[in-house]
């Protein structure tokens, strides 16, 4: 650390690092870009990390896990969050009109895979957890009742009763399955939605679309669940109207159909029973009110809110797992080891290759994106990061750092290299005091 405040240079390292926003783990870039005069073939500017400290442009991660990083995820909190929005209020391209729309917030669950310890509250005080009089005891010899109080950051809550009556493949292979019970809800939707207007699926393309944006969300058992924004627009999108029919009950009822209609079947494997997935039990849905407990702020925020988690409350690692780590060793509790072994273990079966298993034995076997939209819900990331960037380009040619040119009459080349990641110990120190951002573990990604 003292050697980076002594370095002459050091003024430009701290510049790199604000421009990067306190990234935790900046990516280091060599390389050059040239602006070329067509006509006469003059070189008008270039910019090298030749004079860069240790020789390198360092740039932000990226990465949306908060564990990771929280300055580039908080980044990916805050895009996601104003897409959301403007498919619910308009803006970023998305007409006013859209608020008008018909649109529902809906929370899939997953089903039960054995009696897990959770925090159940009444009027603001907490109940006992499994309180139950004439509790069974199972075959493993444990009694199913537990009747702790417990609070909200409890290790325990979220593990079963008992581990040996606790389906742990069902577990994984319900996160490997969940896109698609996805997709088929969406197409059972569709189907019902047509059905109540009276339609045809064919009919209902030439006067409704149906869009979504959904966030995955980890239960403390470590299975996912779904929140999700379903909005009805006119035949072209958001920028038309709906037609007269489509109300949010109609819509509400169209959603309780298709949730408990789908059903997603798993290969059948040798030695495994078989498993016939289905919705959890606790599918909630309601309107999206520009007032009220609900509203578009709310909703956004939630959404966006675990667009940068993954399953890090359940206790597993923010990492690949190696098929060669020794899984008692792992610094995890048992709950989450025995997820992880299942997921090892199922991963293996050929029937079983296409979920890759193994390879998302961190993630507890689900691969799927944690954050999606249809793509006439609203804009995308791709947008607002590239609005990002000509913002700063155009502060850039204004405050003189960035020489302005007729973009018909130049040409730009660039070439960079990979030179690698990261911060020393001493210059996450730095980091955290130049930023004012949380100080975390490049090792196991935990803060400190």
């Amino acid at each position: 650390m003292i050697a980076r405040l002594r370095d002459p240079h050091y003024e430009r390292w701290a510049s790199q690092i604000r421009r990067t926003g306190g990234c935790h783990q900046p990516i280091h870039l060599r390389g050059k870009v040239e602006h070329w005069d067509l006509a006469t073939g003059t070189l008008l500017h270039r910019y090298s990390t030749h004079l860069e400290p240790d020789g390198v442009l360092r740039v932000a991660c990226k990465t949306r896990r908060a564990t990771r990083c929280p300055s580039c995820a908080e980044t990916y909190r805050a895009d996601t969050y104003q897409l959301v929005r403007a498919g619910l209020v308009g803006g970023k391209g998305v007409p006013d009109s859209v608020s008008a729309h018909p649109c529902l917030f809906v929370t899939l669950t997953a089903p039960s895979f054995g009696t897990v310890h959770v925090r159940r509250e009444k009027n603001g005080k907490a109940l006992p957890c499994h309180a139950r009089r004439d509790a069974e005891t199972c075959r493993h010899g444990r009694v199913m009742s537990c009747t702790v109080r417990h609070g909200a950051d409890e290790p325990r809550l979220g593990e079963p009763l008992c581990p040996e009556c606790y389906d742990y493949a069902g577990s994984v292979l319900f996160n490997a399955m969940s896109p698609e019970l996805w997709r088929r809800f969406t197409q059972a939707l569709r189907r019902r939605i047509a059905k109540n207007a009276g339609l045809t699926q064919r009919d209902l393309k030439e006067q409704a679309v149906i869009s979504f944006a959904k966030v995955a969300e980890y239960q403390r058992r470590g299975v996912v669940h779904f929140h999700a924004v379903i909005r009805l627009d006119g035949p072209e999108g958001p920028a038309t109207a709906p037609p007269a029919w489509a109300t949010p009950g109609l819509m509400t009822d169209a959603v309780r159909h298709a949730a408990a209609a789908v059903a997603v079947t798993v290969p059948y494997v040798p030695g495994e029973r078989t498993r016939i997935f289905r919705w959890g039990d606790q599918l909630d849905v309601r309107q999206i009110t520009m007032g009220g407990d609900l509203s578009d702020q709310a909703v956004a925020a939630y959404i966006a809110k675990y667009a940068t988690k993954a399953a890090e409350c359940v206790g597993t690692l923010d990492r690949r797992i190696n098929l060669l780590d020794d899984l008692a060793a792992l610094p995890i509790r048992d709950h989450p080891r025995r997820l992880i072994a299942e997921c090892l273990r199922l991963g293996v079966r050929d029937e079983l290759a296409d979920f890759r298993l193994a390879q998302w034995a961190h993630m507890l076997g689900f691969r799927g994106h944690f954050s999606t939209k249809s793509r006439r819900y609203s804009t995308t990331l791709g947008d607002l990061r590239a609005a990002r960037a000509d913002h700063m380009r155009q502060e850039q040619i204004s405050t003189g750092r960035l020489p302005l040119f007729e973009e018909d009459t130049v040409f730009v080349t660039s070439h960079w290299d990979y030179a690698g990641r990261g911060l020393s110990a001493g210059e996450r120190l730095l980091v955290a005091a130049l930023t004012s951002t949380r100080l975390i573990d490049s090792g196991g990604g935990h803060e400190s």
